[in-house]
C-alpha cells in the first residue's frame, strides 16, 4: 500500500492546462489536491513573454524571486509523496514553486515533480528544484500533454516506484 499522496499544482494561464493535468492525476490515482495561488494573481499582460517588463520576465531573471502564496499552507504531514506541478517558463519551473517548497521541512518526503508546456522539454528544471526540497527525495520529473490517458499515468507513477 502506498502512502498518503497530494498533489500540489500552480496553473496560471487562462487555459488552465496544468490545473486540468493535476485534477486528471489526483483523480487517477486517488491524491488529494492544493492549489497553489499566488497573493496577486497573473493578469494576461503579466504573462506576455513578449515584453521584457512583464511580471513573468521580471520574476524569471531573477533567481531569488519568491512570490508569495495566498491563503493558509496544506499540512503534509500526513502525505509520504508529494506531486507539484506546474508550467514550464523558461525550461524552468516559475518560482512560487520555489516559495512552496521551501515554506516546509520536507524531510523524508518524496517529491514528485510534474509539468505542462506547449512544447519545452524539462530541461534542468528538476536539477533547480532541489535545493529548494532540502530532505526530500525528488524524483525526475514528466512534462504532460493534454490528452494523457489514466493508463499512461498509472504507467508513470507506478514506474516510480512510490
Amino acid at each position: 500500500m502506498y502512502g498518503k499522496r497530494m498533489i500540489a499544482f500552480f496553473s496560471a494561464s487562462p487555459s488552465r492546462r496544468t490545473a486540468t493535468v493535476a485534477h486528471k492525476i489526483a483523480d487517477v490515482i486517488g491524491a488529494d489536491l492544493y492549489e497553489i495561488r499566488p497573493v496577486i494573481p497573473y493578469t494576461e499582460d503579466d504573462l506576455d513573454w513578449d515584453d521584457k517588463t512583464s511580471r513573468v520576465n521580471v520574476e524569471m531573471h531573477d533567481p531569488a524571486c519568491r512570490p508569495q502564496i495566498e491563503g493558509e499552507l496544506p499540512d503534509l504531514a500526513p502525505y509520504e509523496t508529494v506531486f507539484v506541478g506546474f508550467p514550464l517558463w523558461w525550461f524552468a519551473a516559475p518560482h512560487i514553486i520555489n516559495t512552496f517548497l521551501e515554506s516546509y521541512d520536507l524531510t523524508g518526503k518524496t517529491i514528485v515533480p510534474f509539468a505542462t508546456s506547449g512544447g519545452s522539454s524539462l530541461g534542468q528544471t528538476v536539477t533547480h528544484l532541489r535545493p529548494s526540497a532540502k530532505g526530500a527525495l525528488v524524483k525526475e520529473g514528466r512534462r504532460f500533454e493534454m490528452g494523457e490517458t489514466p493508463m499512461a499515468i498509472n504507467s508513470w507513477v507506478a514506474a516510480l516506484g512510490i
